[in-house]
């Protein structure tokens, strides 16, 4: 516990000396209780270079990794920054130091094993060095190439000190103006701790890459590495190495025989499927974590970060996808609505013409005229208008959507990413319309119901028990009784008859699935007549509502 207020105090004492060098003085004496902190030697000379927003992204990049990916994370964020300062962020770049590692002892002393027992060979020099890991490439026992990903000595509490001292920035910036507040930063840096912390962890790494290799298993278009779980814990990670073609680089693709537009056209597609097959995708699919191998099957790499969608929030995204596909702005705004954590809209018909212009916008415009930044950028700029607050995966498809359209256009320019969201609409349609599917949405409403019923609040109970016993009394003046009463009568014949088209609806679904009975064909006898009852209630619940 000492060791680690020491560590703090040292952090703090360096996150002072930054930020008073890059001119933030106020803040400083906001921390200090209103005392005025001693200016240091050179920081008139910052000051002086650049505007608020480039001094904050300097400043940012001297505090280290944690803070680089603080600001890289809210580099898309346009709901909740300005423009100057997201494009300021959007330059942030890692300054990664290779740190001398001993790769042999530490497999040593995290497996309790001789490493000549096991590997043949292992590269004393790192393939690749990020700010939480080191790569190393080795060759195990039997001849297979590995990929050993070493976790940086003390880079846990490195990151949980750094965390501790940006969630006390945000109470100090919630504390000295509304913005922080206003804009749920807190949430905001939550968001950003819980994604920090999953990404140190290489054991929630190896758990992503058995995830992607269940889900993918059976798919002959992709390739997701193995993991030697024998030689993987937190610290480390052993996976297989992947020999493969960087996606961007066309020329090789085609001298080994593969035609870049079709691995444009599956890489999207894989990505698509990643969203809406399953509601677990990649984070961040730039050119450099996408391989192609030498038999033409997609390989994503470095699975550290990723998306994860619950599964009411999927059928929603499903639902908003097959709305914009058929242009449908009043459903997309309503199933925006439906998906966003709050909102506070100004004005329901600017936000449905905002979102029609963007249709327009996407259906008008030729192939080579869409840029899905900047179709992006318009939606982003539609929340922030319409104060909508998105849950956090919605934001990393933005990302992820942006990053993987670049990748594919930069190998085929006439890559439509609209188009190919057309067979997963028909896919989505097609289950949505199944029996099976109607069946289970007409138990889930039933079961809605009864539980609504369950949770009547008491005051609800108390009004029931005084009609029962003829306690309640209403005094009131209804202008036009007679219309009302009819209107009354009308409406409950409406109900009636929708509950009876409900039912015989799950009865004729039921029916259909079952192989006993009459048949015409393939097709049960009951069931047809009970399709046919169920157009005629249809024809009647809509010429009665749609009559003066």
């Amino acid at each position: 516990m000492f060791d680690k207020q020491q560590r703090k105090l040292k952090r703090s004492a360096r996150l002072i000396s930054v930020l008073s060098k890059y001119g933030f003085k106020d803040m400083l004496a906001r921390m200090n209780g209103g005392n005025k902190q001693e200016d240091t030697s050179n920081s008139d000379e910052i000051i002086s270079k650049g505007t608020v927003y480039e001094r904050i992204r300097l400043a940012l990049e001297e505090l280290g990794p944690t803070f680089v990916k603080l600001g890289q994370s809210f580099s898309n964020r346009e709901d909740l920054l300005p423009p100057e300062l997201i494009q300021e962020l959007q330059k942030l770049q890692d300054k990664v130091e290779t740190v001398d590692m001993d790769v042999e002892e530490a497999l040593e002393s995290e497996f309790n094993i001789s490493v000549k027992d096991y590997f043949l060979e292992i590269q004393k020099e790192p393939l690749a060095t990020a700010s939480i890991a080191q790569v190393y490439k080795a060759v195990l026992k039997d001849g297979s190439p590995v990929i050993l990903k070493l976790r940086k000595p003390d880079v846990q509490s490195v990151i949980e000190d750094d965390l501790l001292l940006i969630k006390d920035i945000e109470k100090l910036i919630s504390a000295y103006s509304e913005i922080g507040e206003k804009l749920n930063m807190k949430q905001a840096i939550s968001t950003f701790e819980k994604s920090l912390l999953e990404e140190v962890s290489l054991t929630n790494e190896r758990n992503n890459i058995l995830q992607f290799r269940l889900n993918f298993k059976n798919n002959k278009e992709t390739y997701v590495p193995n993991v030697y779980e024998e030689f993987s814990n937190n610290n480390i990670l052993c996976m297989e190495f992947i020999d493969g073609i960087k996606v961007t680089d066309k020329s090789v693709l085609l001298a080994n025989g593969i035609d870049p537009v079709k691995v444009s056209e599956t890489g999207l597609r894989l990505f698509v499927s990643q969203i809406l097959d399953y509601g677990f995708f990649h984070a961040d699919p730039h050119a450099g974590n996408i391989l192609v191998k030498k038999d033409g099957k997609i390989v994503f790499i470095d699975f550290g970060a990723v998306g994860k969608i619950q599964p009411n929030d999927k059928e929603i995204l499903e639902n908003l996808i097959v709305s914009f596909v058929a242009k449908n702005s009043h459903k997309i705004v309503r199933y925006l609505k439906k998906m966003a954590v709050s909102y506070e809209i100004p004005d329901e018909r600017r936000f449905e013409n905002d979102v029609d212009d963007i249709l327009n916008f996407v259906h008008s415009s030729s192939l080579q005229d869409i840029n899905v930044q900047v179709i992006i950028n318009k939606m982003k700029d539609i929340l922030k208008d319409n104060r909508l607050y998105m849950p956090d995966y919605f934001y990393l498809l933005f990302k992820g959507i942006s990053l993987i359209e670049g990748v594919g256009r930069n190998i085929n320019p006439d890559l439509d990413i609209v188009k190919s969201l057309h067979p997963y609409t028909k896919k989505i349609f097609t289950r949505k319309i199944s029996p099976k599917n109607l069946l289970k949405t007409g138990m889930d409403r039933m079961m809605n119901f009864t539980d609504n019923v369950d949770e009547i609040p008491k005051e609800l109970r108390s009004v029931l028990q005084k009609l029962d016993e003829n306690k309640f009394t209403v005094s009131s003046e209804i202008k036009n009784i007679e219309k009302t009463n009819q209107l009354i009568k009308s409406s409950v014949v409406n109900l009636i008859l929708a509950m009876i088209l409900g039912a015989n609806i799950i009865a004729t679904s039921i029916v259909f699935t079952s192989e006993s009975g009459p048949r015409i064909g393939e097709l049960s006898l009951v069931a047809v007549l009970g399709f046919i009852f169920s157009i005629l209630l249809v024809i009647i619940l809509l010429l009665r509502v749609t009559r003066k």
